[in-house]
C-alpha cells in the first residue's frame, strides 16, 4: 500500500515527533554530565529493515541517522514483546556500534503479536573499562585494551531485567552508577517511543504505519537523489592528513574519489593508508557508514532544507573500502578514536564535493572534536568526567564567514555549563572563549578555534584529551583563503613548568597546574586582501582579529581615532601620530577609544602584499614537497599487496628510510631544496623495490 501525501506527511510527522519526546526522556533522566548536558545521545524509530524511518530533527547527535540496527537484532535471536537488546561491539553489531564507549538499546515494538519496528536508544557512557581512564586513548593497539565488548545479547527478556548482563558491565566499569543510570535513562526513552507508537497505530491502523516506513525512506531517497543530481556528473578527487597515529608519529593519509552520477554518489577510498595500530580505525564493515558519509548528509541538508531525517538520505551513496584500509580496518583493530578520523573524512568528501560544487562547499572546518576529560580519585572510586567537547570553527563559504567556536561537521554537541563543571569534578575553569586571529583569512572568514583554559584543584588527577588533531597539518582553505591556526596543548603556560604537548595519552597533573588547549581554527575563502576592510574593522572590534593579523593577513591598517581636544591626554603625542609604532595603537584601544581605517595606508599595504602563505599552510605544502600524490598513491598500492600483518612495519621502515634526509621538526621545518631532492629519491627508490617485492 503507498500511502497518500498527506496522510505520509502526518504519519511522518508524528513518528519524528516521537523520537524527539524519546530523547528528552533520556537526557531528562540521566546520570552523566555528558548525556545530561552534553547530549551525546540520541533515540529514533527503525523500521524492519533496520534502516531509521525517523529520526529527531532538534535534539541529539544528528550524524548516526545512516545507521541500522538490523544486524545487531538478527545477532540476538529471536525477539519478543518486552525484550530489549545491549550491545556496543563496533564488529559484531553490524557498525551499529562506533566504538566501546558508545552503549546502544534495541527494543523490538510489537502491536498484537507482530512486529512493526524498533526503538533505538544511544547513549557514549563516561567509562566502560579498559586501559584507561574514559577507557579511550589513542595509542590503544586493538579493541581488547578499549573496555568491554558487549556483543549483542538481552538486557531485558521479556520485560525482566537480565541482573547478570547488568552485573557484568558494572564490574568492568569506573563510573557504574552513573552507567546504570543512563541505561536506565535509555529504557524509559524507549518505553515512551513503544507508547506514542501506540498511539499513533490507534488512530492511522497499523498497516499505515508499516507503509509509512517504506513510503517516508523512499520519498526521502528521491529527494536526496534529485539534490545530489544538482551538482552535475563527474568524479574529483581530494587528499587530507591526520598529523600522525600517536605511535609511530607518522601523517595518516585519507584519499577520496568522488563520482556523481545521475544522483548517485561512489566515494572510493582507494589510496588512503593501512589500518593502523592504533585507535583512529573506523569500522564501516565496508558499507556506506555514518561515519564516512555525514558530510554527504549534510551537503544533501543544504540542497534541501526541507528533507526529513531517516535512512533514505543514505539511499544513493555507495562505497569502496579497501579492507585492512584506516576507514575498513580488520578486528580486533582499535576505533576508539574514530571521530578523529571522521573528521578528517568529513574534510576530504567536503574538498572532492567542493571542486563539483565551489559555490556551495566551504573550506576545511576546524577539523577535530577533542572531549576534555578529568579522572580523579576519590577515595577507592574513580570520578571520570568530560570537561568540555571542545571543537573549533566552521569553514567559510562564499558569501559568509565561517561560524565561530562551533563545527557541527561530525557533532552537535552541547557545551557543558561552567557552574556543573566545577560541581561536578575539581577545576577551576579560568578561561571558556573564542580563540583570536586563529580563523583562517579570506574574503571570507574562517572560524575561529576556541581557548580552554582550567586550574586542577584535587591531587591524582589524570588528562585525557582524545581527538586532538591539526597540531601539525591546518585546516585549509579555498580559492585564495588562508588556513586555520594549528591547534595547541600547553600545561603552565609562560611559567618556568611551561609543558607544549602534541597528542596525549594519560597526562598526570599536580593541584594548581593550569592547562590551556587552543583548538585549530577554520580555513577561509577567497582572497584575503579583498575582504571588506569595514569587516575586518568589525573582526577587531569583536576581539576575534588582533589590530596586527588585520594588517599583517588583510592588508587593513586601523589606527585609533582623533580624540577631541578636550579628550587629549596631556603631554602625549595625538592618537592618530603613529611615530611610536603600533604599540601606541594598542595603548588607546586599552583605554576604550576607537578604531578607524586608514584607507590611505591600506591601499598602499594592499598595492604590496606578499603571496608566500599558501591555503593548505606551509606544514603540508613541505610534506608534499617529498611526498607527492603520485608516488604516495603507488606506495599505498604496494603496501596493500603485503600480507597483513606485514604492511604496518613496512610502511614504517620505509618512511624513517625517507625522513632520515630531512630535518629534524619536518613538515613543521622546510627542507632545503637539496634535503627534498633526495628524500624523493630516496622515496621512489623505496617505493620501486616495494613493488618488485614478492607478494
Amino acid at each position: 500500500m503507498r500511502l497518500d501525501p498527506v496522510t505520509l506527511e502526518i504519519v511522518g510527522n508524528r513518528l519524528t515527533a516521537m523520537t524527539e519526546e524519546m530523547c528528552l526522556t533520556l537526557q531528562r533522566t540521566s546520570r552523566s554530565l555528558y548525556v545530561k548536558e552534553t547530549a551525546d545521545f540520541c533515540c529514533a524509530f527503525a523500521g524492519l529493515d533496520g534502516g531509521f524511518a525517523a529520526y529527531p530533527r532538534g535534539i541529539g547527535v544528528s550524524g548516526f541517522v545512516g545507521l541500522n540496527v538490523l544486524a545487531a537484532v538478527e545477532a540476538a535471536g529471536p525477539l519478543e514483546p518486552g525484550d530489549v537488546i545491549i550491545t556496543n561491539d563496533p564488529y559484531r553489531s553490524g557498525g551499529l556500534a562506533t566504538h566501546l564507549t558508545d552503549i546502544q538499546l534495541i527494543e523490538p515494538y510489537f502491536h498484537e503479536g507482530e512486529l512493526i519496528g524498533y526503538g533505538w536508544a544511544f547513549i557514549h557512557c563516561s567509562d566502560i573499562g579498559g586501559r584507561v581512564p574514559s577507557s579511550l586513548s589513542p595509542v590503544n593497539e586493538e579493541i581488547f585494551q578499549e573496555g568491554l565488548q558487549i556483543p549483542p545479547v538481552k538486557l531485558v527478556r521479556a520485560g525482566e531485567t537480565a541482573r547478570d548482563v547488568e552485573a557484568l558491565i558494572s564490574a568492568n566499569s569506573r563510573t557504574p552508577e552513573a552507567n546504570l543510570g543512563d541505561i536506565r535513562a535509555m529504557r524509559a526513552a524507549l518505553r515512551t517511543g513503544g507508547e506514542r507508537l501506540a498511539g499513533v497505530i490507534a488512530q492511522h491502523g497499523v498497516r499505515t504505519v508499516l507503509s509509512a516506513q517504506r513510503d517516508l525512506v523512499a520519498y526521502t531517497a528521491g529527494k536526496a537523489r534529485a539534490a545530489l543530481a544538482s551538482l552535475g556528473d563527474g568524479t574529483h578527487r581530494f587528499v587530507d592528513y591526520l598529523d600522525d597515529d600517536a605511535v609511530t608519529g607518522l601523517p595518516v593519509r585519507l584519499s577520496v574519489t568522488a563520482t556523481l552520477s545521475g544522483g548517485d554518489l561512489h566515494l572510493d577510498f582507494t589510496g588512503t593508508d593501512p589500518q593502523v595500530a592504533a585507535a583512529f580505525n573506523i569500522a564501516t564493515l565496508g558499507r556506506p557508514h555514518a561515519w564516512i558519509t555525514t558530510r554527504v548528509l549534510a551537503l544533501i541538508c543544504t540542497l534541501d532544507p526541507g528533507i526529513a531525517l531517516n535512512a533514505g538520505l543514505v539511499a544513493p551513496i555507495s562505497v569502496t573500502t579497501p579492507e585492512g584500509s584506516l576507514v575498513n580496518p580488520v578486528p580486533p583493530a582499535a576505533v576508539g578514536v574514530r571521530h578523529a578520523s571522521a573528521n578528517r573524512v568529513n574534510d576530504a568528501v567536503g574538498g572532492a564535493l567542493g571542486l563539483a560544487a565551489p559555490h556551495v562547499l566551504p573550506a576545511a572546518s576546524s577539523g577535530l572534536v577533542v572531549p576534555v576529560v578529568l579522572a580523579e580519585q576519590n577515595g577507592v572510586r574513580q570520578n571520570v568526567q568530560v570537561l568540555e567537547p571542545m571543537v573549533g570553527g566552521t569553514g567559510a563559504r562564499e558569501g559568509a564567514d565561517g561560524v565561530d567556536g562551533r563545527d557541527s561537521g561530525i557533532s552537535n554537541l552541547s557545551n557543558n555549563p561552567v557552574e556543573t563543571v566545577e560541581t561536578e569534578i575539581g577545576v577551576e575553569i579560568l578561561t571558556y572563549a573564542l580563540r583570536p586571529d586563529s580563523g583562517g583569512a579570506g574574503r571570507w572568514r574562517g572560524g575561529c578555534g576556541l581557548e580552554l583554559t582550567f586550574m586542577v584543584r584535587g591531587s591524582g588527577s589524570k588528562l585525557l584529551a582524545r581527538g586532538l588533531e591539526r597540531m601539525c597539518f591546518r585546516p585549509w582553505g579555498v580559492r585564495g583563503g588562508g588556513p586555520g591556526a594549528p591547534t595547541e596543548l600547553i600545561v603552565n603556560a609562560g611559567t618556568p613548568r611551561e609543558r607544549r604537548h602534541d597528542k596525549i595519552d594519560v597526562l598526570p597533573l599536580e593541584p594548581g597546574d593550569v592547562v590551556t588547549l587552543l583548538t585549530s581554527g577554520a580555513g577561509g575563502y577567497g582572497d584575503p586582501f579583498t575582504r571588506d576592510p569595514d569587516a575586518v574593522l568589525r573582526d577587531v572590534e569583536r576581539g576575534v582579529v588582533t589590530v596586527e593579523a588585520a594588517a599583517r593577513a588583510y592588508g587593513v591598517v586601523l589606527v585609533a581615532s582623533e580624540p577631541q581636544a578636550s579628550d587629549q591626554i596631556a603631554g602625549e603625542p595625538p592618537v592618530g601620530d603613529q611615530s611610536a609604532g603600533g604599540a601606541q595603537v594598542g595603548d588607546r584601544i586599552a583605554h576604550g577609544e576607537t578604531l578607524v581605517v586608514d584607507e590611505a595606508a591600506t591601499r598602499a599595504a594592499r598595492a604590496t602584499r606578499n603571496d608566500s602563505e599558501t591555503g593548505v599552510g606551509p606544514e603540508r605544502q613541505a610534506w608534499e614537497s617529498v611526498f607527492g600524490t603520485a608516488a604516495v598513491d603507488r606506495l599505498v598500492a604496494a603496501l596493500f599487496k603485503l600480507p597483513f600483518p606485514a604492511r604496518t612495519p613496512r610502511r614504517r621502515a620505509l618512511y624513517a628510510s625517507v625522513l632520515a634526509h630531512l630535518p629534524t621538526g619536518f613538515p613543521r621545518t622546510a627542507p632545503t631544496s637539496e634535503q627534498a631532492e633526495t628524500a624523493r629519491r630516496t622515496l621512489a627508490a623505496e617505493i620501486t623495490a616495494l613493488e618488485r617485492a614478492p607478494s
